[in-house]
């Protein structure tokens, strides 16, 4: 982290940024267990974000060996239902 001189910085305040961030691209290839060519073959764009299909999700909920995925990705698709429901 490294102070910066300018104006617009008030004193009183911290100001940091985190180092390192996972992309949407990496984090659905943790959550998923998939390859990277995988993953984006399968992310779609909807206006302006980014987005997996639910069909896609579920055929790796159905199909993926590792029982502990299978239950991160069930996860995330209940978690982008309910919190995105017309996505």
């Amino acid at each position: 982290m490294a102070l910066l001189r300018c104006s617009k910085i008030q004193v009183d305040r911290a100001y940091s940024r985190a180092i390192y961030v996972l992309t949407f691209l990496k984090k659905l290839m943790n959550i998923t267990g998939m390859s990277e060519q995988w993953v984006t073959a399968q992310i779609k764009q909807k206006g302006d974000s980014k987005c997996i299909p639910w069909k896609n999700l579920k055929d790796i909920i159905l199909a993926h060996l590792d029982t502990k995925k299978r239950v991160d990705v069930f996860a995330l698709s209940i978690y982008g239902l309910v919190a995105f429901p017309k996505a």
